[in-house]
């Protein structure tokens, strides 16, 4: 029979609980139950085997058999200290429960002599100059001799040689489970150097705290070491019935040190009423979180995209992001790194868990991934297999003075399906490496480290939410800032928004005016030059200086570049738009052009109604033209193909323009009009001066000037009056930035003068 047991002592939440859920189910399948599974139910982690509770409990209590943790690299495990208190107790317990762990303490002793040795030597020259009847001038007469250092130089080499010796000799000869920690703390490099996953600090120490020693000094407490089976302690009951239940536990918890795996339970600083207060653990909760430890066994990696020969790979591991997490700071940037721990909700076996954990090495694609943003877009697009429906992030950092604590940084949530659309982020991997160097150079600005933050915060939104285009809106908005500060001379060796795939348009499309708006102006161009040769002259060279290829910013000197046709300055949208239009028919003049060269690119024009939207003041103008700077780096050549296939539905005519702007329009068109069926031409050239008098508020004479052109080209216009407000009036003159197309001119033409209507359009 299967007892499903709800382990209400088990959450997510600290790290020391979610690392006991792991050791409860590799005790109990590795020495009772093999079929045992385990999985998490919201913030509980469940055992499903065919123990009772009460033999559950009587299993931890009577027949457990601790690991043998020993780590004889590390000065504070007991191997180098006469008579340690935690050491000791086990290695002279005849206990057949700890045979295993005496084992791995003789495995240790064997190679520690030579060792143990040359630590003597450096404490007995060190004695020297600690004797009482000795003055400080002699004391410091002898340290300041030739003689004192070049013995203790030499003591000191050959105990740091031998040091050096010992971790690859252990990784040659060690078996057994005593192993198993050694690969868990520690794996070799290339060049035969150990190094250290974050889960286990340096080897199993952190700073002057050893876990091992501190382990053994926990299994003291709970089992009376000199009877036969190590029997437990008179509070052994209370503290398992608190390891797995969350029962209380009044007035029986340890004082042993936690480490980072517990903050709130560390002790120190603000840790209680007074100043300072000791840590308050419960001894099994430590035991049964270094026996789950054991389960994250790290091995080599070699990352062949970069120079560095090989480093840890700890499932699930990144490098340290100052962002993304509400306490996120810049200093986090030097930390031990992130851990994302699998919350999974198909019930495993320890050996599926292992497994699981074997696959944990994220890659996009050929790469490794490094960086914590990279880590969600890969177990976002790994979905749901093996069950995994979220992971609690840590981050190893500095928290309460010099403490590295592991810190909760929150939920990821892994949807039930991924999303194509990111995709979308992988255009962005490069540039955003490039960024980041930028925003951590030791000069970088302010501004310039808080948009880079600003950034990876709403990608990490977009890896959860990636069905919504607010949040891929957001990422354009971000990237529009990026820019801006760049354009200013800040940061720019990062290069412009590299190309984006057209289906960023999908993600982000929220069918609003400002979208379709903000499309359309980005996409335009100036297709045709006077000799009639094809020409793609798009915007972005008004938004920023730039190089010839488009790849990079156009720089003189120290800085970049003064480019006269940089009009566009991203602080209005209605003056970016007007600036546009009047440096467009500049640069038409000076070539002996007569239109406005601004043409709409396939699929990618502004509607009837959202013209009339946008001329009502109903369109957010910033907004559009912030998406719109964004969109100037979509590949050009790929929108055509794309936009055939993914035509999006644009909304029927339910509003119009004013009829004194339709004037305006069809007198600032960038090409000549031609009726199909009347066979009507309109070829109107571009008065600049009509320009000019809308960006100076003058609607009324804007609209005299067009009435004139238009009846003198034959067109019947019975408006008497365009007057309007100056405001209006300049909102006009931006209304003209936002290209037609001929069949929506030909729709303008015929609501003027119905007589010129063309029914084919």
């Amino acid at each position: 029979m299967i007892h499903v047991h709800q382990l209400d002592g088990c959450a997510p939440t600290p790290l020391a609980h979610y690392l006991k859920a792991l050791g409860i189910l590799r005790l109990v399948a590795e020495q009772v139950d093999h079929e045992a599974r385990g999985w998490w139910d919201g913030d509980h982690f469940c055992l499903a085997t065919k123990l009772t509770r009460d033999k559950l409990e009587g299993f931890f209590l009577d027949d457990y058999q601790p690991t043998p943790l020993v780590s004889p690299w590390n000065k504070g495990s007991g191997f180098l200290t006469e008579n340690d208190s935690g050491l000791s107790a086990i290695q002279n317990t005849r206990s057949l429960r700890f045979s295993a762990f005496r084992s791995g303490i003789s495995a240790s002793r064997e190679r520690l002599e030579e060792i143990a040795e040359a630590n003597n030597k450096i404490r007995a020259i060190k004695e020297e100059t600690k004797r009482r009847d000795m003055s400080v001038e002699e004391k410091n007469q002898i340290r300041n001799s030739e003689s004192y250092k070049s013995h203790l130089r030499e003591a000191e080499k050959r105990f740091k040689q031998l040091k050096r010796d010992l971790v690859p000799s252990f990784r040659l000869n060690w078996r057994g489970p005593h192993r198993e920690w050694m690969d868990a703390a520690m794996v070799l490099g290339d060049d035969g150097t150990p190094k250290y996953p974050a889960l286990l600090g340096t080897g199993g120490n952190d700073g002057r705290l050893d876990f091992t020693n501190n382990f053994m000094k926990s299994l003291s407490e709970i089992f009376d070491l000199e009877s036969h089976n190590g029997q437990p302690q008179s509070a052994a009951s209370t503290w398992i019935r608190g390891a797995l239940w969350h029962a209380a536990i009044p007035g029986n918890l340890s004082g042993q040190p936690v480490g980072q795996y517990l903050p709130g339970m560390a002790g120190g600083a603000n840790n209680a009423n007074g100043p300072d207060s000791d840590s308050l653990v419960n001894p099994l909760d430590f035991v049964m979180m270094l026996e789950g430890a054991i389960t994250f066994r790290s091995s080599a990696s070699r990352r062949f995209e970069s120079l560095e020969s090989s480093r840890v790979a700890t499932p699930f591991v990144v490098n340290a992001c100052g962002a993304a997490y509400p306490s996120a700071s810049a200093d986090d940037e030097g930390a031990r790194g992130e851990q994302w721990m699998p919350l999974w909700s198909r019930p495993l076996t320890y050996r599926e868990l292992r497994q699981l954990l074997a696959e944990g090495r994220a890659q996009i694609g050929a790469k490794a991934v490094r960086e914590p943003l990279d880590l969600a877009r890969a177990v976002k697009r790994l979905g749901v297999a093996r069950g995994i429906r979220s992971f609690q992030r840590y981050g190893y950092i500095k928290r309460n003075g010099e403490s590295n604590l592991a810190v909760p940084l929150g939920r990821f949530n892994v949807a039930d399906r991924s999303s194509e659309h990111l995709a979308c982020l992988d255009d962005l991997d490069f540039w955003l490496r490039r960024l980041r160097r930028e925003a951590h150079d030791r000069n970088a600005p302010a501004r310039l480290i808080q948009v880079e933050k600003r950034l990876v915060n709403t990608l990490f939104t977009v890896t959860e939410h990636p069905q919504s285009p607010y949040y891929w809106q957001g990422i354009l908005s971000r990237l529009t800032e990026a820019e801006g500060i760049m354009r200013q001379g800040t940061g720019h060796d990062a290069r412009p928004v590299p190309l984006l795939r057209p289906e960023w348009v999908a993600a982000s499309s929220n069918g609003t005016s400002e979208f379709h708006l903000a499309l359309a102006f980005t996409l335009q161009a100036r297709k045709h030059g006077q000799s009639g040769i094809p020409v793609d002259d798009p915007i972005r060279r008004h938004w920023l200086p730039l190089d010839h290829k488009q790849q990079r910013f156009a720089t003189s000197g120290n800085g970049l570049d003064t480019q006269p046709e940089v009009v566009m300055h991203g602080r209005r949208g209605l003056d970016d738009a007007i600036a546009l239009v009047q440096r467009r028919l500049v640069e038409a003049s000076q070539r002996g052009e007569r239109h406005l060269p601004l043409q709409a690119a396939s699929h990618a024009s502004a509607s009837i109604s959202d013209l009339a939207a946008l001329l009502t003041g109903e369109v957010d103008l910033d907004h559009t033209l912030t998406l719109a700077r964004a969109f100037m780096a979509l590949n050009r050549k790929a929108w055509k193909s794309w936009a055939q296939k993914c035509a999006m539905e644009r909304p029927r005519v339910s509003d119009w323009p004013d009829d004194a702007w339709l004037a305006i329009r069809l007198c600032t068109l960038p090409w000549p009009l031609e009726m199909r069926q009347s066979g009507f031409k309109l070829n109107i050239g571009t008065d600049p001066a009509l320009i000019r008098r809308l960006a100076a508020g003058d609607a009324a004479s804007a609209f005299r000037l067009a009435s004139r052109r238009l009846k003198a080209a034959g067109v019947g216009c019975t408006i008497r009056s365009g007057a309007a407000p100056p405001d209006t009036a300049r909102l006009w003159a931006a209304a003209l930035a936002f290209p037609v197309t001929k069949t929506t001119a030909c729709r303008f033409l015929s609501r003027l003068d119905p007589s010129k209507s063309d029914h084919d359009h």
